[in-house]
Order: structure tokens, then sequence, then C-alpha cells
């Protein structure tokens, strides 16, 4: 295996995770709220989302690449609808206890899902990936065996961001009383509401 191109491609997962944002704000809220279980399943969905349109990227889809392009708008509101939902969704939530292992197997599904599908609802990460990956390798359009690594490192690289931020909020996690959890809930579900909002003015201004 190319060692060199996979840490390339793991660095650029791994700056494309990091920035905090929405999904950021959810696998800490989640780690802080159930556990770093489902914070981690929360970020691997960002993961797996990131690697799908990096695969688009690099394998050269192009028709693919231009499908959801096309889509860009729609999706961006699908996505402001969503992120609306679920900060309305946290800042109606009330502070829980752990939860047990068959709980917490369908907990963590449903958060992987969720942020799996709100991460898709950014289609123009794929034009990123493109552009980056023909810088790393020369051609937007590479081999396939260049290909399948630089997409594993991306999910790589995204993966382990999301494991350390789970972790590292994990720490803390048992200092949080229930009164500071509420407020945890109430902040994260106003910043996703803005989240929300400052997606739609941005599709309805162009």
């Amino acid at each position: 295996m190319n060692v060199a191109l996979f840490l390339k491609a793991a660095l650029i997962g791994l700056s494309i995770a990091a920035p905090v944002g929405p999904v950021g704000l959810l696998c800490i809220q989640r780690t802080i709220a159930y556990g770093p279980r489902i914070g981690f399943a929360s970020g691997l969905g960002a993961a797996l989302a990131d690697a799908t349109y990096g695969a688009v990227g690099a394998f050269g889809l192009a028709a693919v690449t231009q499908y959801f392009v096309t889509l860009a708008t729609p999706l961006a509101i699908l996505g402001a609808v969503f992120l609306g939902w679920m900060g309305s969704t946290l800042l109606l939530a009330k502070p829980v206890a752990d939860t047990g292992s068959a709980t917490g197997s369908v907990m963590a599904g449903k958060a992987f899902i969720s942020v799996f599908v709100l991460t898709l609802t950014n289609p123009m990460t794929i034009l990123s990936f493109i552009a980056v990956f023909a810088a790393i390798s020369g051609s937007a359009a590479t081999a396939p065996s260049a290909a399948g690594i630089m997409v594993l490192g991306v999910f790589t690289g995204s993966a382990c961001w999301w494991l350390l931020l789970a972790c590292g909020v994990a720490v803390i996690r048992n200092r949080i009383g229930p009164r500071l959890m509420s407020a945890v809930n109430r902040i994260g579900g106003c910043i996703l509401l803005l989240f929300a909002g400052w997606q739609l003015v941005r599709v309805i201004g162009g």
C-alpha cells in the first residue's frame, strides 16, 4: 500500500472533520448526554459520508458529481430542515441517565444514521475532494488502487478525529450534573437552529 498517499488522505479527512460545526456540536452533546460510544457513533456517520463523497471525487465519477451538484439547493434546504428539527429536539430534551447495552446499540445506530444523512446534505464537499485529490495524485481520475487508498485514508483520518473528540469530552462528562446538562442541551439546540437559519439564508441568497 502507498503509505504516503494514505497518510496524505488521512490528513485531509482529519482537516475536514476537525473544524467545529453542527456535527462537532452533536458529537460533543451526545458524548456528554449518552457517553463516548454514542458520540463516536455520531462521528462515524460523518466519517462515512466524507468517505462516500471522497470516493466520488477519487474515482473521478463525473456524472455522479454533476448529479449531486445539481441537487445542491434541495439538499441544502433538506439539511437546514433536518438541522432545525434536531435543534428543536435538543432544545426540548431533558437530561437522561446512561442506557443499557441493548438500548445503547439502538441509540448508536440512530446517532450514526442521523449524522450520516446530515453530512450528505452538503454535496459541494465532492468538489473539495476532487480539487484536493487532484493536487495529491496529479489527476482527478486516479487508478482504482490509489483511489481506494485515498478513500480509506479519508475515512481513517476523519474517524480518528471523532474518536479523539469523544474520548476527550468523556473525560469531563462525569463532572456535568443535570442542571449543567440542561444548559448544554439548550445552548446546543439554539446553535443548531442558528446553523439551520444561516443555511436557509445562504440558499435563498443564492
